[in-house]
């Protein structure tokens, strides 16, 4: 898959940076960025932006972007989220430069690295455990207390750290740490952790190490390896850039340069992946690709388009400061999308049999009917038409409210690309339940006769009952009735908050059959309705499934409005 042609160039403070940067010379005028996922989930919306900024920025300078796992905890990680990862960024339409990049094919070098650091006295091993030193690293009032073993030598740390990656000490007994400052203002420097003792295997490794390096650690130093010039980061590495600093500082092995930019937070959505993980594992979703996730994969199974998240990410823009922003304009941008390339069907929910008293019972016409009005090369499509259909039971009033201008009894409705047609009674049940409805039809009302132009006060969507598709719909809405569920705003708890009406499936529902050859992933609008895809993974020939990507308006505004 080829990368999308890049459109011009918005102004934003990081695109000007680089500019600066290749004006000056610096690092030869070279751009290389990196987009550097946790293989520990799937990616979801929040990525997207990074994505496109690395990918982005590289591609509008003549740059490369490299895609790098840093998989530096053995006991989170999993090849299924590699391949997933990989997945969604050739979904969204970019390549990386080359193979796919490991922090643990790094291993070895960032060992050697340890090493250099405890020779040169910046590092040493320390037999603290995990609690006594979060305890000695003081708060942001008070500074932290050095460790009992912080004045060991480095041919002693050196003897050590050997040790503890030959798997002579117990898990957890020893860790190697930077010797910085216990008294820093920023608590990154209060000579944080490097390596900790972990006997787990690793997805690519194996056995073959039982100390893995931690992330802050780990991080600057894959970037420098890879030659990396520009490492794009959102504002939670803020605190953390003055460490990225310092490693690199202190070994030659080149120097990136870390700036941030703030990451993509959207109002009822978790943007965490731990806590996305507790959906999936709690059963509250039907997993990672559940259309109600934020996760790329799930968006891509409900139906969103990657030129609609792309655009969404460059309409949020680059900032500074971190902000939410509103459900609503993600699903403005992807209906304004949608629009331009969707195909029209007819389809019907929650069907009511319609019978044509006047027309022929072994009468069958063809309907011609557009495609997309927005794209005269879709073309158009022949829907059958006959004596029997279904209508939405909506579209009909026994006794009609004011205003109320689709069909009841005596009124006249135009059928979609058909004819119009008036009531003129219903069928009941023993109970009294309406079972259909009868109708007689202008046969100068079609298209291209005399009475095509005759006026109707509404259009009403059809399909015929003979030749209909049965499926299943589902109707997807947000998972969340809080806009930060997982805010202390929210009680802290977003299970609280899951909207019990986030999924409505409806069975029985009458399809056009133009629609039996429809591949997944298709975007689809039902004429009225909104938006909808094939399931990717649950529909079949014999059992259609449907999601809703979007409605055709926003209603949730409404509904959040009104406390979900």
């Amino acid at each position: 898959m080829s990368t999308p042609p890049a459109p011009t160039p918005p102004s934003d403070f990081l695109r000007e940076l680089v500019t600066r940067d290749r004006a000056a010379g610096k690092h030869g005028g070279r751009v290389v960025t990196r987009f550097p996922p946790e293989p520990n989930g799937y990616l979801h919306i929040g990525h997207a932006k990074a994505i496109c900024l690395n990918f982005g920025i590289a591609q509008e300078f003549g740059g490369v972007c490299n895609l790098r796992m840093d998989d530096t905890n053995p006991t989170t990680e999993d090849p299924e989220y590699v391949h997933a990862i990989e997945e969604d960024v050739r979904w969204l339409g970019f390549q990386w430069a080359g193979r796919t990049y490991y922090a643990s094919e790094y291993f070895e070098r960032i060992y050697e690295c340890a090493e250099q650091l405890v020779r040169k006295g910046k590092a040493y091993v320390c037999d603290l455990s995990a609690e006594e030193v979060s305890r000695a690293r003081g708060t942001l009032v008070t500074p932290g207390t050095e460790s009992p073993f912080r004045g060991r030598s480095p041919a002693e740390n050196l003897d050590l750290l050997r040790r503890m990656r030959k798997g002579e000490f117990p898990e957890g007994s020893r860790t190697l740490r930077a010797r910085i400052d216990m008294a820093h203002p920023n608590m990154n420097l209060r000579d944080p952790v490097l390596y900790r003792i972990r006997f787990a295997p690793h997805y690519r490794t194996g056995s073959e190490w039982c100390i893995y390096p931690m992330y802050d650690y780990a991080h600057p130093l894959s970037d420098a390896f890879e030659g990396i010039t520009h490492s794009l980061c959102t504002l939670e590495f803020e605190h953390h850039r003055p460490l990225y600093d310092w490693f690199l500082d202190n070994l030659d092995i080149g120097h990136p340069q870390q700036i941030e930019f703030a990451r993509l937070n959207l109002a009822y959505t978790l943007m965490s992946k731990r806590r996305l993980l507790e959906l999936v594992n709690e059963g509250h979703v039907t997993g990672w690709d559940d259309p109600r996730m934020p996760t790329l994969s799930a968006m891509r199974r409900r139906g969103y388009t990657p030129r609609a998240i792309r655009n969404f990410c460059a309409e949020v823009g680059v900032a500074k400061f971190n902000s939410l922003h509103e459900i609503a304009l993600l699903e403005h941008v992807l209906r304004d999308d949608l629009n331009r390339v969707a195909l029209r069907f007819l389809a019907v929910l929650r069907p009511l049999k319609v019978v044509i008293t006047n027309y022929a019972a072994d009468q069958v016409e063809e309907m011609t009917a557009i495609n997309n009005p927005e794209d005269p090369a879709a073309g158009s499509r022949q829907m059958p038409f006959a004596r029997e259909l279904w209508i939405e039971r909506d579209d009909f009033a026994e006794v009609p409210p004011k205003g109320f201008h689709r069909l009841s009894p005596g009124t006249e409705v135009r059928l979609r690309a058909a004819y119009i047609v008036r009531c003129t009674g219903v069928v009941k049940d023993a109970q009294g339940n309406l079972v259909e409805v009868h109708c007689t039809y202008d046969p100068e009302s079609r298209s291209g006769l005399p009475g095509a132009n005759r006026k109707v006060k509404a259009t009403i969507h059809w399909v015929s009952a003979r030749h209909a598709l049965d499926a299943e719909v589902r109707l997807y809405d947000q998972l969340f009735t809080h806009p930060e569920p997982a805010s202390d705003a929210a009680g802290g708890d977003f299970r609280r908050h899951l909207n019990p009406r986030s999924l409505e499936v409806l069975r029985g529902c009458k399809l056009e059959p133009s629609l039996a050859s429809v591949a997944p992933g298709t975007p689809l609008q039902f004429e009225r309705l909104g938006y909808f895809c094939v399931d990717s993974r649950d529909s079949r020939k014999e059992a259609l499934v449907f999601n809703r990507t979007v409605t055709l308006r926003d209603t949730w505004a409404k509904v959040a409005a009104k406390g979900g």
